[in-house]
């Protein structure tokens, strides 16, 4: 029976714009705000969450990688 595969694909799919969105927001605070310094205490906040959109998008993306089929004895 085939396996329906638009769970997998909706996960990885989302992952990529996680980590798309994180990119795009990183590149844009530090056009916008001219900081570029992850670690200045001013602007901690906003690299937090890149950091963390970065993180979940790089985690769906291992999770929802293909199975590598094994043979069955």
């Amino acid at each position: 029976m085939a396996e329906n595969l638009f769970p997998q694909k909706l996960k990885l799919g989302l992952s990529l714009l996680l980590i798309i969105g994180g990119i795009l927001m990183y590149v844009g605070w530090g056009i916008a705000y001219g900081s570029w310094n992850m670690f200045d205490k001013n602007y901690i906040g906003v690299y937090v969450i890149v950091v963390v959109l970065l993180a979940l998008g790089v985690l769906g993306v291992l999770l929802s990688r293909e199975a590598v089929p094994t043979k069955k004895k």
